[in-house]
């Protein structure tokens, strides 16, 4: 029985991992959306919170950069890929105009568990004809 136990534990640790990167991306998609930048912030590793320096400089950035991630109609995540000092994990959002995005989230674990470390808007993807 011990085991059976031991081997059902090691089993669900990706799927906590990955609950957990969930609830990080989704908890700064609310903050964003309440307009919270501070509770958005803090959601930001140590690189990028000592990059921008303080929570209302995040938030200017995020608007003037990332809007479809401050005013969306909605964002779903979608593949994943572990790397070796890091996990990605693609979110595709539909902006405020219904036009959808793919943004790359690169996601680091600390002391504080996982923070996210950087995001990137991938390219569309064109369909072949």
């Amino acid at each position: 029985m011990k085991h059976v136990l031991f081997i059902l534990a090691l089993l669900a640790t990706p799927l906590r991992a990955q609950d957990a990167l969930s609830d990080v991306i989704s908890d700064q998609f609310r903050d964003f959306a309440a307009d919270d930048f501070a509770g958005a912030f803090d959601h930001a590793s140590p690189g990028i919170q000592g990059m921008f320096g303080s929570a209302d400089r995040f938030g200017a950035m995020v608007r003037q950069g990332y809007p479809m991630v401050w005013r969306y109609k909605s964002f779903r995540l979608t593949d994943q890929r572990p790397a070796e000092d890091a996990v990605y994990q693609n979110v595709e959002v539909i902006d405020a105009d219904g036009v959808a995005h793919t943004l790359e989230y690169k996601m680091e674990q600390g002391p504080m568990g996982w923070k996210i470390d950087g995001v990137r808007l991938l390219p569309p993807v064109v369909p072949n004809v």
